[in-house]
């Protein structure tokens, strides 16, 4: 097994639609990345909980794909490189009428502003 396949199993669904943890304690996401092990949803490292990458810190995960529609990009923490990977199982990204940052009823009408704020601190 190579070292980028490491880390990947096909089979396993998404976790969801939305970041696992936004959704439990009432947040929002910028963009949203899948756990290539075991499907764990979580939110990108431009979001202000950066969910997916705290998931592979604590499970040792090291492989997320994007779960943005119309992206397949591969990133192994490892590496710090992006690939092309294996088709997981459906469903591949968030539904095309989810929003984008979301969930639209609760992302901030400012949300670039809280975005970019996070970013400077």
């Amino acid at each position: 097994m190579s070292k980028q396949s490491d880390g990947i199993d096909p089979s396993v669904p998404p976790s969801g639609t939305g970041c696992v943890e936004c959704e439990q304690d009432g947040g929002w996401w910028l963009h949203l990345r899948r756990c290539a092990q075991c499907g764990h949803i979580g939110c990108c490292d431009d979001s202000l909980s950066k969910h997916a990458t705290k998931h592979a810190k604590e499970t040792g995960h090291p492989i997320i794909q994007s779960f943005e529609p119309g992206e397949d990009w591969f990133y192994d923490y490892r590496t710090g490189d992006g690939f092309d990977g294996p088709q997981l199982a459906p469903p591949h990204s968030h539904p095309t009428t989810q929003s984008t940052p979301g969930p639209e009823d609760r992302v901030p009408p400012n949300w670039q502003r809280v975005l970019l704020r996070a970013q400077n601190r």
